[in-house]
């Protein structure tokens, strides 16, 4: 059985006599002292290695990172390719699906001069910012609002 620092310590304080202070066995006081030494090494080593592993996840998580990134920007500049290629158009085989759904933005023109003229409605209380979604709303009712109009956009869908 392995013991813990503390417990060689508390062996080696079982061999000082309390009233005299003299070390009854000193053969098991060097053995303590020897266990106790391979103790801390063997920790500071471990403490090592766990050290080393922790920089090498920290490193291999970075190289992740990055391949994933890196992924992200080839998928989305194929992704961009292949709507110039079909512009809108749908496309199906047995391995894939490509079809287009429409959405609407609310594109602000002059984002400064937007928020200088606009109505409270479509500002949201923080420092100004355009609440999009109350214009988008607003504009599809049929509101005429000076700054901000609804463009069509088809999105690339990939199942």
């Amino acid at each position: 059985m392995s013991l813990s620092i503390y417990e060689i310590e508390q062996e080696i304080m079982a061999l000082v006599d309390p009233e005299t202070g003299e070390i009854t066995d000193y053969d098991a006081l060097d053995k303590l002292n020897i266990a106790r030494e391979e103790k801390i090494e063997n920790i500071a080593m471990w403490i090592k290695n766990l050290n080393a592993e922790a920089k090498a996840i920290r490193e291999e998580e970075k190289n992740l990172a990055e391949r994933r990134k890196a992924a992200e920007n080839k998928s989305e500049s194929h992704e961009k390719y292949l709507d110039r290629a079909l512009s809108g158009e749908k496309f199906s085989t047995a391995k894939i699906a490509i079809s287009y759904r429409k959405s609407t933005a609310v594109n602000i023109l002059d984002e400064e001069q937007f928020i200088k003229k606009a109505d409270v409605t479509y500002l949201i209380p923080q420092a100004p910012k355009i609440d999009k979604k109350a214009i988008t709303d607003a504009l599809k009712s049929g509101a005429v609002i000076d700054g901000a109009e609804l463009i069509e956009r088809n999105n690339i869908q990939i199942k």
